[in-house]
């Protein structure tokens, strides 16, 4: 595969994520769509450096970090929505206004 390819993989990717956060009001989908997003950026950040500098490990380095963070940021939100959810019966965003910083 081309860099062109992995960069119009990855825009796809995030095209679909940010519909899918922009257009869903349940918190699960939300969090998909940011998801789908945050892969995109792992994509196209491994592309770039598969094409800029093989031979260098740093590039990996980022890529693990990203999903790590990554997944992290998915356990706590889905720890936090299961945990509403429980408590209130809430499953829609408009329902969890009291969670406003």
């Amino acid at each position: 595969m081309t860099l062109q390819a992995f960069l119009l993989l990855a825009s796809a990717l995030f095209s679909v994520g940010l519909y899918g956060a922009l257009s869903q009001q349940s918190i699960v989908m939300i969090m998909m769509g940011l998801e789908l997003m945050v892969n995109a950026v792992i994509v196209g950040a491994a592309a770039f450096w598969y094409y800029a500098s093989p031979d260098r490990p740093d590039g990996q380095v980022v890529v693990l970090l990203a999903v790590t963070a990554m997944a992290v940021e998915m356990a706590v939100g889905f720890a936090v929505t299961t945990a509403i959810f429980r408590s209130r019966d809430v499953d829609m965003t408009d329902m969890a206004a009291d969670l406003k910083g």
